[in-house]
């Protein structure tokens, strides 16, 4: 498809073109990577889709995408455009909660996504305490790996996120972060127990299981693993910690997780958490996230700060 680029009119501006139909398309696009995908996930035709993008391109003289055979890259322009989508909407959601505060509507939804191991902490003792003193808040919340997290905060596809030891990403920024040391879960009187100055090399000779690509703990193992020359044959790989819990618990092998992950299986006697020496290892901890640059709504800066001194997982 030939794009008829003209000169940006410079009584125009982004807003201009971007109505909220346009807003809607453009970032469908650009987050599943394909026309055709987008016009699925949105229940249009790939022609309207296509002809939708061909007009914002055409009015704003700039290629937004880059059209290949796997589907469509953003642009430097669409990367512009795409940051400018994400405040838009955010501001568009910070507006409807000050409106609706002037107006006496006290509900608003918070949208948290955050990796299974903290999923108990969060509602233990983050939630359950918050939705008492504020009762109009609704929560969507969602389980996903390290990076799922993080992208989804990237993109605003979640207000508050909750992962263990996420890469640098400029686009995040941290409300709290407590160290939480990596540990070799073991079965009660395994052989690892009795060890001093365990290291992780010294427990990858042990059936173990792990969690699969993606997920800050298999991520950080890995990379050890690698500096000690040695590789990882997991017996067991899953996205699931429950699933690792009872690998452990019916003594099939070791697995490795932050001691909160399996506090209630320490208490109860079913597992132990042996500490590990490797230096990256004692170092990682847990993030709550947030959007960086972005100006919270209320309800999400005052929730934040509630996780931050409630969670367990934040408390030193």
């Amino acid at each position: 498809m030939v794009v008829d680029l003209k000169p940006f009119p410079s009584h125009m501006t982004t807003m201009d073109v971007l109505d909220a139909k346009a807003l809607k398309i453009f970032m469908a696009v650009a987050r599943i990577g394909s026309i055709r995908g987008a016009a699925e996930h949105m229940g249009l035709a790939p022609s309207v889709v296509s002809r939708q993008i061909a007009d914002t391109e055409r009015e704003i003289g700039l290629a937004l995408f880059e059209r290949t055979a796997r589907g469509t890259v953003l642009t430097d322009a669409g990367e512009l455009v795409l940051e400018h989508g994400k405040r838009v909407l955010e501001d568009n959601g910070l507006l409807a909660e000050q409106l609706d505060q002037i107006r006496g509507v006290q509900q608003t939804r918070i949208r948290i996504r955050c990796g299974e191991g903290f999923m108990a902490d969060l509602v233990e003792h983050g939630l359950s305490s918050f939705s008492r003193a504020h009762s109009y808040v609704r929560y969507i919340v969602e389980l996903g790996s390290t990076e799922d997290v993080v992208d989804a905060i990237a993109n605003s596809d979640a207000d508050i996120g909750i992962a263990y030891t996420p890469l640098t990403d400029p686009r995040i920024r941290a409300l709290a972060i407590a160290r939480q040391p990596l540990c070799v879960i073991a079965p009660i009187g395994h052989a690892l127990a009795s060890r001093t100055g365990l290291k992780l090399a010294d427990c990858l000779t042990s059936p173990c299981a792990m969690l699969g690509k993606g997920n800050g703990v298999t991520q950080i193992v890995a990379r050890v693993a690698a500096d000690a020359g040695m590789a990882l044959a997991p017996l067991l790989e899953t996205h699931s910690i429950e699933v690792l819990r009872r690998f452990v618990a019916s003594g099939l092998g070791v697995t490795f997780l932050p001691r909160t992950a399996v506090s209630g299986e320490i208490d109860r006697g079913v597992m132990q958490a042996v500490d590990l020496e490797d230096p990256l290892l004692r170092e990682a901890s847990a993030h709550l996230m947030v959007r960086a640059h972005r100006r919270l709504p209320l309800s999400v800066e005052k929730l934040g700060q509630h996780l931050a001194q409630e969670m367990q997982s934040f408390k030193a």
